[in-house]
C-alpha cells in the first residue's frame, strides 16, 4: 500500500498495550483513533481510573475517547466520517454488532489470546492455565457476528511451562502479537494474509469468569489448585476458608503453591513443620503454600503467616459461616 493504513484501535485490557505501542511507532500505519470503555471506579477509596489501554493511550499522548456503546448511532455516525480502512480489536469488552463490522474498508481484524478454535470466548489465558496446556498463542481473526469464529489470518506461538501466572502471561502474548501486528495489518488490507477457516470439530468455548470460581476444596487434587493460584492471579485469586487458632474465621488468598510428595494427610490436614504450610489435598497430595493474603492484610509468605498465628496452624473446615 502506497499510503499508511488507517486504523481505529478498539482495546481496553492489558494484552492491547503492546499492541497499541507498536501500532503507533509503525510508518504502514495511521492511528486514526483509540477507543476504549469508560473510567471505573478502583480500589478502596473508588478512585475513576482509566483502562489499561486508556491509560497507556494517555502516556502516548493518544487521548482515547471512552465511549460506553460503541454500537449506538451517534459513535456509528462518528465512524462514518472518520472512514477508517480498518479496526484492530484487542481485549475490548463490547460486542460489536454488524452495522460496525460492515463500516471499515478491510473489515476488523481482532487479536484473541488463543489458538483458534480453541478457547473462543472472555477467558483463553485462564483457560489454558487451569487445563496445563503445553502451548498457547495468539490469532489475528476476521471479525464476524459469531464469538470468535471468523477466518484465522495468523497465529503465533507461545510454549507453556507450567510456571506462568495469568497477569504475566497476558502480557508475554501481548509483546508477541505486537511484534507482527503492524506487518499483519497492512499484509490483510493488501490480501497477501488470506483468512483461513475455522475446523469446527476442534472448537471449545470458555465464558468469562466469576468470582465464585476462584473457591476450592482441599478435596481438589494439589495440581489443580496450583494451576488456580496461577490461572486466577491477580483476580479473582483461589481462594479458601480457614479457621485461626483462637476460632476466628477469614478467607486466605493462595498467591504461591508447588505440589509436594511425601506426606501423608487427609484434605484439608496441616503437617506440623515449623514456618512452612503444608496441607493435604485430594488423591493422596499435597500442596506447599508460600505465598498467600490472609483477610485484611497484606501478601505474605508463609513463615510469616504461620508468625501471626503465634506458631499455630490454620484449620479448613469444610463448611465456614463468614
Amino acid at each position: 500500500m502506497s499510503n499508511p493504513l488507517k486504523v481505529v484501535f478498539l482495546g481496553s485490557g492489558p494484552i492491547a498495550v503492546p499492541i497499541l505501542q507498536a501500532l503507533h511507532q509503525a510508518e504502514c500505519i495511521e492511528l486514526a483513533g483509540v477507543i476504549t470503555q469508560p473510567d471505573r471506579p478502583a480500589g478502596r477509596k473508588r478512585v475513576m481510573t482509566p483502562t489499561p489501554l486508556g491509560d497507556a493511550a494517555i502516556r502516548l499522548g493518544l487521548e482515547p475517547l471512552r465511549i460506553p456503546d460503541v454500537n449506538a448511532p451517534d459513535f456509528l455516525e462518528f465512524m462514518g466520517k472518520i472512514a477508517p480502512d480498518m479496526l484492530c480489536v484487542v481485549s475490548f469488552g463490547q460486542i460489536l454488532k454488524t452495522p460496525l463490522l460492515m463500516l471499515p474498508k478491510y473489515g476488523c481484524v481482532n487479536v484473541h489470546a488463543s489458538i483458534l478454535p480453541r478457547y473462543r470466548g472472555a477467558s483463553p489465558i485462564t483457560q489454558c492455565l487451569l487445563n496445563g496446556d503445553i502451548q498457547t498463542g495468539v490469532a489475528f481473526m476476521e471479525m464476524e457476528k459469531g464469538l470468535d469464529s471468523g477466518p484465522v489470518y495468523r497465529t503465533e506461538y507461545c510454549p507453556l511451562n507450567g510456571s506462568e501466572y495469568a497477569d504475566s502471561l497476558e502480557l508475554k502474548l501481548g509483546e508477541i502479537a505486537a511484534a507482527v501486528a503492524p506487518e499483519t495489518l497492512c499484509d490483510i488490507a493488501a490480501k497477501k494474509l488470506p483468512g483461513i477457516p475455522q475446523d469446527q470439530s476442534l472448537v471449545t468455548v470458555c465464558r468469562k469468569i466469576s468470582k465464585s470460581e476462584g473457591r476450592f476444596s482441599w478435596n481438589f487434587n494439589a495440581e489443580k489448585i496450583e494451576r488456580m493460584t496461577r490461572a486466577f492471579f491477580p483476580w479473582p485469586g483461589a481462594l479458601c476458608e480457614y479457621l485461626n487458632p483462637a476460632g476466628n474465621a477469614g478467607v486466605l488468598n493462595i498467591c504461591k503453591a508447588a505440589v509436594v510428595s511425601g506426606f501423608q494427610l487427609a484434605p484439608g490436614e496441616c503437617a506440623e513443620l515449623p514456618g512452612r504450610l503444608i496441607v493435604g489435598c485430594g488423591g493422596n497430595t499435597a500442596l506447599e503454600i508460600l505465598e498467600l493474603i490472609p483477610s485484611g492484610a497484606k501478601r505474605m509468605n508463609a513463615a510469616a503467616f504461620r508468625n501471626g498465628l503465634r506458631g499455630g496452624l490454620p484449620v479448613f473446615p469444610e463448611e465456614i459461616s463468614i
